[in-house]
């Protein structure tokens, strides 16, 4: 997977905690699961679309699809940029797309997709509000 160049891509910084690792050190790789939703969010919130918003609305988004590859190993007190994007908006559901690497080699990690629906309290698939759409949809808009 290789980074779009048509859209926002937005960065959020971790430094590797030792409770994210093994035994030797290494990232554990149901880790980059909670690293692409950490920037998911901060994504969103730095859209203007915080999802603790949009749950107030009675809706949530949950993941329906995530594609993980991972590619070479994050360590303990190491640092890692996620760099998150929009994949692809529709009116019930939004993909995300993530790279994580190391900031000061550009080693790759980890790369996946994340698709999320939304759905209403009863889990009833329904389509996102518009503001949201509006929201998110910015990040498509070309550079």
């Amino acid at each position: 997977m290789s980074l779009p160049t048509d859209r926002l891509i937005h960065e959020t910084r971790f430094w590797v905690r030792y409770a994210e690792t093994d035994r030797m050190g290494i990232v554990h790789h149901a880790t980059y699961v909670i690293y692409f939703e950490e920037a998911r969010n901060q994504f969103s919130r730095d859209m203007g679309a915080s999802y603790a918003d949009f749950e107030k609305e009675g809706i949530a988004l949950v993941v329906s699809e995530a594609n993980l590859r991972y590619l070479a190993p994050a360590v303990f007190g190491q640092q890692v940029v996620t760099k998150t994007w929009i994949d692809d908006l529709k009116s019930r559901r939004i993909t995300f797309g993530y790279q994580v690497e190391n900031p000061e080699s550009g080693e790759v990690h980890c790369t996946g997709t994340a698709k999320l629906i939304c759905v209403t309290p009863e889990g009833q698939v329904q389509r996102i509000p518009q503001q949201w759409l509006e929201s998110w949809g910015r990040a498509l808009e070309t550079k």
